[in-house]
């Protein structure tokens, strides 16, 4: 499950396999169920773990004589780091949070469908229990591994000397680099007008007034509710700790009485109406309803038409585009780095066969320096408008410390924190109770999972 929840929902076929009684049922040391591939503390990897894990590395290009135990092992060793965080008292228990994210994923899922049981059948799961629980515990091993990771990773760091080294010592190694570029940009979100965003207030005023006269506000956010995140569940958002919604939901949300309904507010989604249903402490249940600031096709062409006059100060030297990035763009993630969209491995460069579609029909034709008219795009479903310049072209070529340092260095950086990890889950493993299913006896694994079984 990556970025579209893999659609293979590992914990789902376990489900199908074991009834709920055994879900819920504590597993003891020793113990070891038909399709568990091995236990780590009370974490547990499924035998469909290991061989989704397969078939995806398969899918990804990996070759078709890949070790089953390599993968085995990586499971292992991201399941222990998720034992160890889950003791870890500096590691923040967002379980309630990820519930409740898991749960809006699983709307936001929904709205993509007809219906439910179409849904279901296409993630094969045969109910929406199953789906939630898959989701959730999915989430909790990604955050409390990736937590800490972070936490034992997290004064690492590699010298000059130490990216030679490692160039030195792999450079027969590493791939050749495709074509790449760098891009900077500076995108904005069409201004509604003045009628248009009164016309939204208006709505959204009318539809608190009939919920004050007796509709629910669950119903209305059903029918009116622009968020798929929520809508279907009637605009439900529970156990919101502080900080997790944008400031404007949350300011107004704090300011409530339980039940109240707050007048329209406006936030970088739109404009929306917020019941407080109840607080404790620094959590909070809330429902609301969102109409989104969609513009019309005039409001797009006003951004186009001030985009382009923006680029016509830079084309003419009366302003860097650096500067311009910074005084206009209102894209927080690369406005202060002179709107430089970063690459995928941490550097400023991207792959051309992996820039989006809409950009790449933009570029074409365009030279170093270059930059686009303005045009219209989506960004995280937001229609948006951008003018993209084309700050360099670097050729295919094979990996140099003098073209390529910092792409070199990220590389040294990572063999480093993994070596780390690796310490540390060594370190683990005399005081960690692990059991290997049988079937794995004739793994060579890199460190001693098997310990001759818990000796003490």
């Amino acid at each position: 499950m990556t970025n579209k929840l893999k659609i293979t929902f590992l914990l789902g076929v376990f489900m199908m396999i074991f009834s709920s009684n055994m879900m819920n049922a504590q597993i003891k040391q020793g113990d070891l169920v038909d399709g568990i591939a091995a236990v780590i503390g009370d974490e547990i990897v499924l035998e469909s773990d290991v061989n989704e894990q397969m078939n995806y590395a398969k899918q990804q290009g990996a070759s078709h004589n890949t070790d089953k135990c390599e993968f085995l092992e990586s499971l292992i060793s991201n399941k222990l780091l998720v034992y160890e965080a889950k003791k870890d008292t500096l590691i923040e228990n967002r379980s309630a949070a990820i519930k409740e994210q898991a749960n809006a994923k699983y709307r936001q899922l929904l709205s993509q469908f007809p219906d439910e049981k179409s849904m279901l059948a296409a993630y094969k799961f045969r109910n929406g229990y199953e789906m939630k629980n898959a989701i959730e515990k999915i989430d909790i091993d990604q955050y409390y591994g990736q937590a800490k990771y972070q936490r034992v990773t997290d004064k690492a760091d590699v010298t000059p000397n130490e990216v030679t080294d490692f160039y030195n010592l792999y450079k027969m190694q590493l791939p050749q680099v495709k074509d790449e570029v760098t891009l900077a940009q500076i995108m904005m979100y069409p201004k509604l007008s003045e009628t248009h965003k009164q016309d939204l207030i208006n709505r959204l005023k009318k539809i608190k007034k009939d919920i004050l006269g007796g509709e629910s506000f669950e119903s209305q956010a059903r029918i009116y509710s622009e968020d798929e995140g929520s809508a279907s569940n009637g605009g439900l958002y529970k156990n919101i700790t502080k900080g997790q919604m944008v400031k404007p939901f949350e300011a107004a949300a704090l300011n409530l009485q339980d039940n109240e309904i707050s007048e329209p507010i406006e936030s970088e989604f739109g404009y929306h109406i917020i019941q407080l249903l109840k607080r404790s402490g620094k959590v909070y249940d809330a429902r609301h309803i969102l109409l989104k600031a969609t513009p019309t096709d005039d409001e797009i062409k006003t951004a186009k038409a001030k985009l382009d006059s923006i680029r016509g100060l830079v084309m003419n030297g009366k302003m860097t585009f650096k500067d311009a990035a910074f005084k206009f763009s209102d894209d927080k993630r690369t406005k202060f780095n002179a709107g430089v969209i970063p690459g995928g491995d941490g550097s400023d460069k991207i792959e051309r066969e992996s820039v989006p579609g809409s950009i790449s029909y933009e570029l074409a034709g365009l030279n170093k320096g270059d930059i686009t008219t303005a045009f219209e795009d989506d960004d995280n479903r937001r229609k948006v408008v951008k003018i993209i310049k084309l700050d360099d072209v670097i050729p295919a070529h094979q990996i140099t410390l003098e073209t390529d340092f910092s792409r070199i260095k990220q590389m040294a950086l990572n063999k480093k924190k993994n070596e780390m990890v690796e310490k540390f889950v060594n370190s683990k493993l005399p005081t960690t109770f692990i059991s290997i299913d049988g079937r794995y006896d004739n793994c060579n694994f890199k460190s001693n999972w098997k310990k001759e079984s818990i000796k003490k």
